[in-house]
């Protein structure tokens, strides 16, 4: 029988279980389609890591909280609905891949043992917004186990140390997040150990720096706090379920702070359908209430003193009020860049940094050849019916129904613009 690796429900993204209690809260009968989309489309799977796919998502469906588990979310977690801790605790929450998923794959023309997934997964929200994380994971971890196979996780620990070592003796703050797209689960943990390698060479102060991985199952086992708030599906769900578009930014904010209080509102995220789109929205009472906004795609530079001229001349705040958190493709150089441009423009900062530290491989045969990583994601494809989509600060970004697309920018007065690191088909390119 096949050992499973997703061996924990809480082998996800925080974002996720926030996300999660509030579907449930205020949207359980929305039903949502979505579609997996493998960005670095010259990357193709072959059928012995297929059939070792189809294993694993069937396991999915053997995985329960268990009362150790809720007890920790009940902690860690503490603004949780008791409604919706009682729901997954339940034998009525159980995921059911035989039912919500549809996994096939085609084979490419005149290729040998070749071939593109073809995934959706359908149900309602509450049944199946569970699957994003651990899918992607195993689906990147399919690939480097069957595909590409040229490395290995030889001085993983020390490489993680030696780029927290960088970041933490520059005071930058930073967390994991790294789970969608890592390489294994044998290589997150080892990454995971190389950040406290790091953090312990000087405790007293570097605690305060690496402030916790968003994946809770990580953060419950080295003793870290789990990081996260809200993902682009929130946002474009509402729009699809609303139907409306050109509010979903403020629809999508209210019904996070009636769930669960403005006192724990978070991170905004601000580019589902533009930045531009959003600030329009985020005034008081949201701009007093959300501790930041998340940077996910578009120049950083650019965006940085967009927002710091919403906070500081727009809104009137004092200088390094509130927060940025970078979180799109970074590296130290990258961090270290947008810290100086973030306190430049009188804003405080911190990092979010994933697939640089829990995919960074070189071949093993060829140490000065980079093994790149998948881009790869889960979106919702429609909710209700109604198409979702994601416009995003870059084009490389854009999601959805093209016809819906189209529709919505020009409602927005949306402008396209690119820049040097838009390139999704390489994002981690050497």
């Amino acid at each position: 029988m096949t050992k499973p690796v997703i061996t924990s429900l809480l082998d996800t993204d925080m974002y996720k279980i926030t996300m999660h209690a509030a579907v449930f809260t205020n949207f359980p009968e929305a039903k949502v389609t979505y579609k997996y989309t493998n960005r670095t489309s010259q990357m193709y799977f072959n059928k012995a890591s297929i059939d070792w796919l189809s294993e694993q998502f069937d396991l999915l469906g053997k995985l329960k909280f268990t009362a150790e588990e809720i007890d920790y979310l009940t902690k860690e977690i503490s603004f949780l609905p008791k409604a919706y801790l009682n729901y997954i605790s339940s034998d009525e929450f159980q995921l059911k891949p035989q039912e919500q998923f549809n996994f096939s794959y085609e084979k490419l023309e005149n290729e040998d043992d070749r071939y593109n997934l073809i995934l959706t997964i359908h149900g309602l929200w509450k049944d199946t917004i569970l699957y994003e994380i651990p899918v992607l994971a195993l689906v990147s971890e399919a690939y480097f186990k069957f595909v590409d196979t040229d490395w290995d996780c030889e001085g993983q620990i020390e490489k993680a140390q030696k780029k927290a070592e960088l970041l933490l003796s520059n005071g930058l703050i930073f967390s994991e997040f790294g789970t969608r797209r890592r390489r294994s689960f044998e290589a997150q943990d080892m990454v995971m150990k190389g950040l406290i390698n790091a953090v312990n060479e000087n405790p007293q102060k570097y605690k305060k720096l690496f402030v916790g991985s968003s994946n809770i199952l990580f953060s419950k086992t080295y003793n870290v706090k789990p990081i996260g708030t809200v993902a682009h599906e929130w946002i474009m769900g509402i729009a699809s379920i609303t139907n409306d578009y050109i509010n979903a930014n403020k629809n999508s904010m209210d019904y996070w702070i009636k769930t669960f209080g403005k006192d724990n509102a978070g991170l905004a995220l601000s580019d589902t359908f533009g930045t531009d789109n959003f600030l329009k929205a985020f005034k008081p009472p949201y701009s007093d209430a959300y501790a930041g906004i998340r940077q996910d795609s578009g120049d950083p530079a650019e965006y940085t003193k967009k927002v710091a001229n919403h906070y500081i001349n727009v809104l009137k705040m004092p200088k390094f009020t509130k927060s940025i958190c970078y979180s799109d493709s970074l590296n130290v150089e990258k961090a270290i860049k947008y810290a100086q441009v973030a306190k430049e423009c009188g804003m405080n900062c911190n990092f979010g940094i994933g697939t640089y530290l829990t995919n960074d491989f070189q071949k093993k045969s060829n140490s000065t050849i980079k093994s790149e990583p998948l881009n790869i994601v889960i979106k919702l494809l429609d909710v209700n019916g109604n198409p979702a989509i994601k416009i995003s600060d870059n084009l490389g970004k854009n999601m959805g129904d093209p016809e819906t697309v189209q529709k919505v920018k020009e409602e927005l007065g949306y402008v396209e613009r690119s820049w040097t690191g838009d390139n999704e088909a390489h994002r981690w390119a050497a």
